[in-house]
C-alpha cells in the first residue's frame, strides 16, 4: 500500500497568488480585447502574462473557466429592488445591456457562448454559470410572490428563463442598444400575459 500523505497537507502549488491570478486575468482580459474569441488561447495569455501554461490550467482548468472568471470579475450590473416586479425586471435588463454594450463584458460572455458550442467543459461551466444567474432572478419573483405581486404557483425559474432568454437572444444577435420603451414592453408582457384582458 502506498503512503499516506501527512492530514491536511496540499499539493505544492494548488494555492493561487493572488498577484500572479490577477496577472493571468489582466493578460486574458487584455487578449480578448486585442484579438476577439477567435485570437484568444491559454497559449496568448500565459506568454502576456508571462506565466506557465501549467499554471493557468492548474488554476483554470479548461479556457471556458478562465472566460468565465473574467466575465464574473468584470461584471458589475446592479439589480433594483423597488417593490414593484414590473419596474425591476425591466431596470435590471436596462441595466444588463448598458453594461454588456458599455464595457468588453458582453464580448466575453458572446466567447463564452461560442466555446460552449463545441467544447463540452465550456458547456458545462456556461450551464453551471446559467444556473446561479437563474436562481438570483428567480429570487426576485420569489420576492414578487411575498408581495402578492405574483401568484404563487408561478415557476420563477421558468420566468427567469424568459428574462434569460431575452437578454441573451439581444446579447448573441448584437442588438444591445434596444431603447427602453422596447425592454419595458417585453417585461409587460412577460409579467401581464398577452391574453386578452
Amino acid at each position: 500500500m502506498g503512503e499516506l500523505a501527512a492530514p491536511g497537507r496540499k499539493s505544492i502549488g494548488a494555492k493561487r497568488n493572488p498577484e500572479s491570478a490577477d496577472a493571468i486575468i489582466e493578460a486574458a482580459e487584455a487578449v480578448l480585447a486585442e484579438a476577439g474569441y477567435s485570437g484568444f488561447s491559454i497559449e496568448a495569455v500565459a506568454r502576456r502574462a508571462r506565466a506557465g501554461k501549467p499554471t493557468i490550467y492548474r488554476w483554470w482548468p479548461s479556457k471556458a473557466a478562465l472566460l468565465i472568471e473574467v466575465y464574473q470579475r468584470q461584471k458589475r450590473v446592479e439589480v433594483p429592488d423597488t417593490g414593484r416586479i414590473e419596474e425591476d425586471l425591466a431596470g435590471f435588463l436596462i441595466n444588463l445591456f448598458a453594461h454588456w454594450r458599455d464595457t468588453s463584458s458582453g464580448n466575453v460572455f458572446r466567447s463564452l457562448v461560442a466555446e460552449a458550442q463545441s467544447d463540452e467543459a465550456a458547456a458545462l461551466a456556461l450551464a453551471d454559470y446559467a444556473k446561479g444567474r437563474r436562481a438570483h432572478t428567480g429570487a426576485m419573483i420569489e420576492r414578487a410572490k411575498e408581495r402578492g405581486e405574483v401568484a404563487a404557483d408561478v415557476d420563477a425559474g421558468i420566468v427567469a428563463d424568459l428574462i434569460a432568454s431575452y437578454a441573451w437572444r439581444h446579447l448573441l444577435t448584437n442588438r444591445l442598444d434596444e431603447d427602453e420603451t422596447a425592454i419595458r414592453t417585453a417585461v409587460r408582457y412577460v409579467v401581464h400575459g398577452i391574453a386578452p384582458a
